[in-house]
């Protein structure tokens, strides 16, 4: 018995790193873990115009078919996490302990991409910092940046991208790397489009920004849409403040 209670203990580590890396990626654990950002920001758009220019595009589409109510966007965005968590029949359960990891891996993960940041010797978030000087609202700017670019950017387009190029007869893994490239490369091109964009367009930030879409991409795949989300907000802050 005691041996048999020796495997047991040691194999439970193990365990719960697969049950954290597997309910973390769910849609549900993904929106209760944004909520408190998307409330932040939400509300920093109705009091203080702290908008974010993926949010900004995303509303004037909406308002273009008809819908200019201010929250349609959040309750889309919603909508589309549970039913995406009815569809894959996932049970309706959630543990604080998940996450509270959660937030730890998106601000490791952050700080990853800040360290590549100086290590590129690129600042693509410096006009931003310096604006944080006048207030709170570019703060909570930047944390609709994280909810709202991977919403457009990772959760329709690249999933999108990836659905029609297998339509198209490509293999998973050359549609999926297609696809980050793509990606990577039409986030950094947004970052210098329309009157949030940043002009003069200078190579270095673009590609900087190329391969932060594309590691972001990576995270959406492997670690869901939460993370995504966590890791591009707690990047755009930090980088900002430090």
């Amino acid at each position: 018995m005691s041996k048999m209670d020796g495997k047991l203990q040691n194999a439970s580590p193990s365990r719960e790193v697969e049950r954290y890396w597997l309910e973390s990626r769910r849609p549900l654990e993904s929106l209760a873990f944004i909520a408190p950002l998307l409330i932040v920001y939400e509300a920093g758009v109705l009091w203080l115009g702290a908008q974010n220019g993926a949010d900004a595009f995303m509303r004037w589409v909406l308002q273009m078919l008809g819908f200019g109510q201010h929250f349609v966007l959040p309750v889309l965005m919603i909508c589309v996490l549970l039913a995406w968590h009815h569809v894959a029949r996932q049970y309706w359960r959630l543990s604080g302990s998940v996450l509270s990891r959660m937030a730890a891996e998106s601000v490791c993960l952050g700080l990853c991409l800040c360290v590549f940041c100086l290590v590129w010797n690129s600042s693509p978030s410096a006009s931003v910092g310096e604006t944080m000087r006048q207030g709170v609202g570019p703060l909570l700017a930047l944390l609709g940046a994280g909810i709202y670019e991977e919403l457009l950017f990772r959760l329709i387009l690249l999933s999108l991208s990836v659905w029609a190029l297998r339509r198209m007869g490509m293999t998973p893994r050359a549609g999926m790397l297609v696809a980050v490239i793509a990606n990577g490369l039409l986030f950094a091109a947004a970052h210098h489009m329309g009157p949030y964009g940043e002009h003069p367009l200078l190579i270095n930030r673009f590609l900087f920004r190329a391969l932060a879409g594309a590691f972001f991409s990576a995270i959406f795949i492997y670690r869901g849409f939460g993370i995504a989300a966590g890791s591009h907000a707690a990047y755009d802050v930090l980088v900002s403040v430090l």
